[in-house]
């Protein structure tokens, strides 16, 4: 494996919100090949969507990484198997190393109550700071898999997906109000034990009108905007925005894209993907006038956007209602960070939350009794297909080479011919009581072919004439079969004509039926199509949408212009044309 970066002194650190991490290493083709695609030591991914239960060796472990997992714990409705946080460190050695790429501790959540590699045991330790708050408050903030934490030595690096709030969700408004609130408090009290804070992920939040495609003059009074915009040095909190400080007049910089629009083809987004420092630089002699972290350490900070999905060679593939082709992606794109001048770290070990002690990676150690049991239940099976195997042709196998029994001990009721048809097999519950009991028949009453041809099993004082009965019967039956045969021979040839014909007039019907549903069905098209609106800003068909918002206008259709979201001083975007299904058309 080459040299990672943290030998020489750098460290390249990157934050992306996969949108689910099992679609995204589909997309790439194996964990390993997306983690190498960034050339980065540490990556921070964000809604992965997977459930504890899900995280197996292909989706969590790579050659030369140290993996670390937050997976919701809520079951809530419609947070089950949602968000998840993930950090995967690249290291030449898991064990007594020095790369400050490999924490030296990690923690699942931000409040301490979270017990690690325990799905659903709890710690009583709190974390310092956060006295106030009471224990389920924090619970409950802390369960939907949101945060990872691990310290590098130097720093203290969080792993976030902030809560997604709509403006009229009040329940999630003050979720996403407290989910900060507290991570402030956990914030301020390593800031006062002299840590270093680094903060990456998806943090739901746009703190300025740059950040915004279509920020309009109130966009900035936002109590999460205002709130975010208070932490940073320039407003006098203790952090820095490593982009803005880098890039601080950048335009159009954005790093999500509604997917349910295609604002993709005309970059309308918004900045909501973020990488946060807040301490001193790492020299240990500085003049805090002339040093900070940022002009020390910081190399390049900027935005991957080589993983967008929808790229300028991507034009042929236009929006309209939809993608005319398939785009891979999330609907994020990674940010990054390059430092430089970052140094070793004492030798130690991976930590315990490490996905390497994961019981579904690691594997769980067998009890003796359990061993025993899976021997047991092989053993069973084996013995169901031995009995499976025991049919009514071995059955009169074994009679027919008897010549010492009777005919009358060849004979068996109708309903134990029927116990034995080749068809039907014994359940499995029932197999071995089921095998002996028909074993202790077969010894006493065994089948010979004839007797499938009996129609009376009351043979036991006319064994001989039944015999002879029986033979003249097949014999009148073999002469029956032959004239039958003859007679319905003659008859094919005598309505062959016939049937040629009702077979030529049902095939002649059928056409005509189809014809007809397929004219019908065209007639229906047209008149729908004729009822869909054209837009106003392009004269195009609109696209049919249906509300789905919770709401007095849930379930309602409406018509909006088919093409992609953008800046109003496009003509070629959206243009903004809204109708509702039945009622009279308004620009929005």
């Amino acid at each position: 494996m080459e040299p990672n970066h943290s030998e020489t002194g750098r460290m390249k650190i990157v934050s992306y919100n996969v949108n689910g991490l099992r679609q995204r290493i589909s997309q790439f083709g194996s964990l390993l090949k997306l983690l190498n695609s960034f050339d980065a030591d540490i990556i921070c991914f964000q809604e992965t969507k997977l459930r504890r239960q899900e995280l197996t060796t292909d989706l969590v472990m790579a050659d030369g990484y140290e993996s670390f997992f937050s997976c919701t714990r809520t079951s809530d409705k419609g947070r089950m198997g949602y968000s998840g946080v993930a950090t995967f460190c690249q290291v030449n050695s898991a064990f007594s190393s020095n790369e400050a790429a490999l924490p030296i501790l990690a923690e699942e959540g931000f409040t301490g109550l979270l017990q690690n590699n325990k799905r659903d045991e709890l710690s009583s330790t709190l974390a310092a700071g956060l006295e106030d708050f009471e224990k389920d408050e924090l619970l409950h903030i802390d369960s939907e898999g949101r945060c990872l934490i691990t310290d590098h030595g130097h720093f203290i690096l969080f792993n976030l997906y902030g809560p997604r709030a709509e403006y009229d969700d009040a329940e999630r408004i003050q979720f996403k109000l407290k989910f900060f609130k507290i991570l402030q408090k956990r914030w301020e009290h390593l800031l006062h034990q002299g840590r270093r804070i680094l903060v990456v992920g998806d943090l739901n939040i746009a703190p300025a009108a740059i950040d915004r495609c279509d920020a309009g003059p109130d966009f900035e009074k936002n109590e999460f905007r205002t709130w975010m915009r208070t932490l940073t040095v320039k407003c006098g909190g203790p952090f820095f925005d490593i982009f803005r400080a880098m890039h601080p007049d950048r335009k159009d910089a954005y790093t999500c894209w509604p997917s349910s629009t295609g604002a993709e083809q005309f970059n309308f987004g918004s900045r909501i993907d973020h990488i946060l420092w807040a301490g001193s630089c790492l020299h240990e002699n500085y003049d805090s006038q002339a040093h900070n972290f940022i002009v020390c350490h910081v190399k390049e900070c900027d935005i991957l956007m080589q993983y967008k999905r929808w790229k300028p060679e991507n034009a042929s593939s236009r929006w309209k209602g939809g993608w005319s082709t398939k785009l891979e992606g999330s609907d994020h794109v990674p940010v990054f960070a390059s430092l430089v001048d970052i140094t070793g770290v004492k030798r130690h070990d991976t930590p315990s939350l490490s996905t390497r002690y994961f019981p579904m990676v690691r594997g769980i150690q067998q009890t003796i009794v359990s061993l025993l049991t899976k021997r047991q239940a092989s053993k069973q099976v084996e013995v169901h297909e031995l009995f499976s195997s025991y049919s009514a042709k071995s059955v009169m196998m074994s009679c027919s080479s008897s010549s010492k029994r009777s005919y009358d001990e060849c004979t068996v009721p109708d309903e134990q011919l029927e116990h034995f048809s080749l068809d039907r097999r014994p359940p499995l519950q029932d197999v071995g009581a089921d095998f002996k009991k028909r074993t202790r028949k077969a010894q006493s009453s065994q089948l010979s072919l004839k007797s499938f041809f009996q129609k009376s099993t009351n043979c036991s004082n006319k064994s001989e004439n039944s015999t002879n009965v029986l033979d003249d019967e097949l014999k009148k039956s073999s002469k029956n079969f032959e004239n039958n045969s003859l007679l319905q021979e003659v008859q094919t040839q005598g309505n062959s004509s016939e049937d040629r014909d009702e077979l030529t007039a049902s095939c002649s019907l059928q056409k005509d039926r189809n014809s007809m549903a397929l004219l019908q069905w065209q007639k229906i098209q047209q008149v729908m199509q004729n009822k869909i609106p054209l837009c106003k800003g392009h004269n195009e068909p609109c696209v049919s949408r249906i509300v789905k918002k919770a709401g007095p206008n849930l379930g309602r259709r409406f018509y909006t212009c088919a093409r992609a979201e953008g800046p109003s001083s496009n003509p070629e975007a959206n243009c903004g044309f809204f109708k509702w299904s039945g009622s009279k058309s308004k620009q929005k």
